[in-house]
């Protein structure tokens, strides 16, 4: 059995890291951000960026200290134990399951502008939309199947050609230039900051392809270029977004487009892609060709990286001893997890079948993304339970404690703001799964280093129920946001530091994670 082979190089991670997130969340979240915030949608993007600049800090610490495959979903394994890995394993998991199928719908609805027989007027799939889907969901492992090498060569290539194609678009609906939609109708941020606030969550969503990077770190030539190579994917991720966000706002042409000037609600029933909607509707000449390519190369992109990025992490779960120990083998010609990848394409397929005779499926789907925000939450007490036990790069990150509390902060809020029921929607899943791979494979070990956790996660799913963005709407989003922050800031991140294992358990754990890699 051959191990992971190094071979990623910046340049390659920059790449991965961008192409792997500019996809389905630019072209479909954006409409739906601007039908929370207006034109502050440039502002919910801008806000974005820097809230998961936070996290991404942490990213660039952890990934240094334990350079392994799916590591995100394995750090907490080593100051937490087994029952906090083994939730966190599920947040994970659910986020990798769900994105590609996601990302092969989307293929779906892009190709739905050619023949439109794909897409049901609910906007779900239709029976031979979700068969495409499938197969599209299974045309992605060849991309991964053939070793890191080819898949750098290969997403290098695509990636090139996607950003190029991608900022062509933006550029062509800023041209457009209605510049009035940014102070005529209710000015930059017509529903106040709530809107905004409303609208991040949605952006998240694309900002996530930044982990990919840290999914990948037992393959880099060079671990410690995650430092540079998380900034270029943050900085140029948010470039393209902003640039699509403005483009959006500017583009819009009421009458054309069939809504009421200043409606900005309305922009959410916007059919299929908004931005294919938009550039058909104004005739816009040149920019609907490349618009149609990249609503289906974008996603198509995007979705391969994920699964791979999914493959390394299933990788880690099995790792850790989560699943079964036939998902630890690795290819001996292309050294890759090949069992993993095998296992999550036929999952997503059967995911992205499903979405048609069941449409519940497809919105559940959108919803269990959430859970992959609840794993990030255990970055930032992972990295202070790491330092505090004397453990840390060399070339730590300056200002660390610092932008782990921010981290921590900006994972609650985003958390929070993604609302009811899609919080629990995705905590029912993390909890079910947790109950039922923790009974099969006996995970019992260290639940009172794991209580700080769970309580962080119900305390996170009441706030969303009471709270404006919720079922009751007791408190509104000002306050509820508040609370949010302080009540993580000053309970949950110290309880989660103070419930680490001790200094003997930390240092037993660390020791096992050289031979884990070698398995």
């Amino acid at each position: 059995m051959t191990g992971l082979k190094r071979g990623l190089t910046s340049r390659d991670q920059v790449m991965i890291g961008i192409v792997g997130s500019v996809g389905t969340g630019v072209l479909f979240s954006t409409a739906g951000m601007a039908a929370s915030a207006g034109p502050g949608v440039v502002i919910g993007w801008l806000l974005g960026g820097i809230m998961y600049g936070f996290v991404m800090m942490t990213y660039i610490e952890l990934a240094q200290v334990y350079p392994e495959a799916g590591g995100p979903t394995r750090y907490s394994i080593y100051t937490h134990g087994r029952i906090t890995n083994l939730i966190n394993s599920m947040s994970d998991f659910f986020w990798y399951l769900f994105i590609p199928p996601i990302e092969a719908l989307a293929v779906v609805e892009g190709i739905n502008y050619f023949w439109p027989h794909l897409i049901a007027t609910s906007g779900t799939p239709t029976i031979l939309g979700g068969i495409l889907g499938a197969i599209f969901l299974l045309s992605f492992v060849p991309f991964n199947y053939y070793g890191i090498k080819k898949f750098s060569q290969t997403t290098n290539a695509f990636g090139w050609v996607k950003l190029v194609l991608y900022v062509l678009a933006a550029l062509g609906f800023v041209a457009v230039a209605h510049f009035g939609n940014f102070i005529r109708y209710g000015g930059i941020a017509p529903f106040g900051l709530n809107g905004i606030f409303l609208a991040i969550p949605l952006g998240m969503f694309a900002y996530g392809g930044i982990r990919v990077v840290a999914d990948y770190s037992e393959e880099l030539s060079d671990p410690t270029s995650v430092r540079r190579a998380f900034v270029w994917i943050l900085v140029g991720q948010t470039a393209i977004y902003l640039l699509f966000a403005i483009g959006f706002v500017v583009s819009l042409n009421w009458s054309q487009i069939k809504l009421h000037p200043g409606d900005w609600a309305s922009i959410s029933t916007l059919p299929g892609n908004p931005f294919l909607a938009i550039a058909g509707d104004s005739h816009l000449g040149w920019v609907i060709p490349i618009t149609i390519v990249i609503a289906i190369i974008g996603p198509f992109v995007t979705g391969y990286i994920y699964q791979g990025a999914g493959s390394r992490v299933l990788l880690a779960i099995s790792r850790s001893g989560f699943v079964t120990s036939k998902l630890l083998q690795i290819s001996d010609e292309y050294a890759i997890p090949a069992w993993s990848l095998g296992a999550l394409a036929i999952i997503g397929a059967v995911l992205a079948f499903v979405s048609a005779p069941f449409p519940t499926i497809y919105s559940l789907i959108s919803d269990a993304v959430v859970a992959g925000y609840l794993g990030l939450a255990t970055n930032p007490v992972v990295m202070f339970a790491l330092r505090k036990n004397g453990r840390k790069p060399r070339s730590a990150i300056w200002g660390g404690p610092t932008f782990a509390v921010l981290a921590f902060a900006s994972v609650s809020l985003i958390v929070y703001w993604s609302g009811w029921p899609s919080v629990p929607y995705a905590v029912v899943l993390i909890a079910l799964a947790s109950l039922v791979f923790g009974i099969i494979y006996k995970v019992k070990e260290h639940f009172a280093n794991a209580f700080w956790y769970m309580a962080y996660i119900v305390f996170l799913t009441l706030m969303t129920y009471i709270g404006s963005v919720g079922a009751q709407k007791l408190v509104n989003v000002d306050v509820g946001s508040a609370i949010v922050v302080l009540v993580s800031l000053l309970v949950f991140l110290p309880w989660g530091v103070a419930s680490r294992m001790d200094s003997a358990g930390m240092e037993a754990a660390h020791q096992q994670s050289t031979l884990t890699q070698a398995q």
